[in-house]
């Protein structure tokens, strides 16, 4: 398939004054209710990534061949431009140029790729660590170096804030737009200071998880180079409960014509693209 024309659109919204949120999907039916509803962009992260396909938490336990075809399944279920989180690249900088071949592949807009030691080193701590900036630069620049498709964007994304703080954070986001980075990724610990801090010690677009207050303020993130703010994966928490709730109610004994919060046929048929399925059985294999 040719990804070009949505990875031009994704350009051009970093390119452009606004800020916008993405829809938050996981699979093929949700990309398509997103772009339906008018979301411009969707967002496919790691930790949804590995409870729809694994259902396990997000641990890094996914690996990049099952979160590719994932994201490709997505990409190929409509026209929706592409964002996806890759983590850490799955690796050190020759694994991120892999990773970056894959999802290229897959038919993803933009990537972003972290600074977080993972997965989880052995031992009692726990917490969360950096890598070093200079791995860090590393993976950009292995990222940068593998995209065969120059419209591809390559994010370089940080847990400093979270981590080691606003100063730490400002000096990565420094770092990475040197090294050729097309955004910088801010994630965890974000508060309005942070983001005055960053955007004005980079030129690039600045990617949020967003949050409250001037957070969730798109006029203000965009007076402030942001141009995208996530809003949560609430859509794969809300499938879940509407499957607990469906099966449950099915096996304490509820008919299913009393079943409540189920697609009508007519969502269904829009979702699945019935009417497009249904010329193609016109045309080509001549029935109605």
């Amino acid at each position: 398939m040719d990804w070009s024309e949505r990875r031009e659109r994704f350009r051009a919204l970093l390119a452009g004054p606004r800020c916008v949120h993405p829809g938050s999907v996981y699979d093929a039916i949700s990309a398509r209710i997103a772009e339906d509803l008018g979301f411009e962009i969707g967002m496919f992260s790691g930790s949804v990534g590995s409870m729809a396909v694994l259902g396990a938490p997000d641990l890094v336990v996914l690996t990049l061949t099952e979160f590719a075809a994932q994201a490709n399944r997505i990409c190929r279920a409509g026209n929706l431009a592409l964002l996806v989180d890759a983590d850490h690249g799955y690796g050190n900088a020759l694994n991120v140029r892999r990773t970056v071949e894959e999802l290229e592949t897959a038919g993803i807009c933009a990537m972003s790729i972290e600074d977080t030691v993972l997965p989880r080193p052995f031992g009692p701590g726990g917490k969360p660590t950096l890598s070093s900036v200079e791995e860090g630069v590393g993976k950009m620049k292995a990222a940068l170096s593998a995209r065969q498709d120059r419209r591809l964007v390559i994010a370089g994304r940080t847990s400093a804030l979270a981590i080691a703080g606003i100063d730490e954070a400002v000096k990565r986001a420094k770092a990475y737009e040197a090294a050729g980075v097309d955004a910088v990724f801010l994630a965890g610990g974000v508060t309005a200071e942070a983001v005055e801090a960053v955007s004005s010690a980079i030129r690039i677009p600045l990617i949020l998880g967003g949050g409250g207050g001037q957070l969730g303020d798109l006029g203000w993130l965009a007076a402030h180079r942001v141009r995208v703010a996530l809003q949560t994966h609430a859509p794969f928490s809300a499938a879940v409960q509407a499957v607990y709730n469906t099966l449950k109610a099915l096996r304490e004994g509820t008919k299913p014509a009393d079943l409540a919060g189920i697609a009508s046929p007519e969502l269904m048929r829009q979702v699945t693209r019935a009417d497009v399925y249904q010329q193609w059985t016109r045309e080509f294999l001549g029935g109605s």
